[in-house]
């Protein structure tokens, strides 16, 4: 295993970790667990930032920019949607 897949399974991990602790905040009974869960969650996102901008930086991880066109029909979309 190379060193980009490596990078690519820990992103991963990361983001599961981040879908658990968001779930774990939505579902807690007492604003101290709320607040662990949120807390982690934090910590859990900074993380998957810097797992990210380390990859994006080696060029392991690219992303596109969107049509302005694309975006545009998007807003559009729901916006419509809302008013209804």
């Amino acid at each position: 295993m190379d060193d980009k897949n490596l990078m690519q399974n820990i992103l991963l991990l990361e983001k599961g970790v981040c879908d658990l602790y968001m779930h774990g905040s939505i579902e807690s009974s007492t604003q101290n667990v709320h607040q662990a869960f949120k807390t982690a969650l934090n910590d859990s996102l900074n993380i998957q930032d810097t797992i990210y901008t380390k990859m994006s930086a080696k060029g392991w991880y690219q992303t596109e920019q969107a049509e302005q066109t694309k975006i545009d029909n998007l807003k559009q979309k729901f916006s419509t949607q809302s008013a209804q």
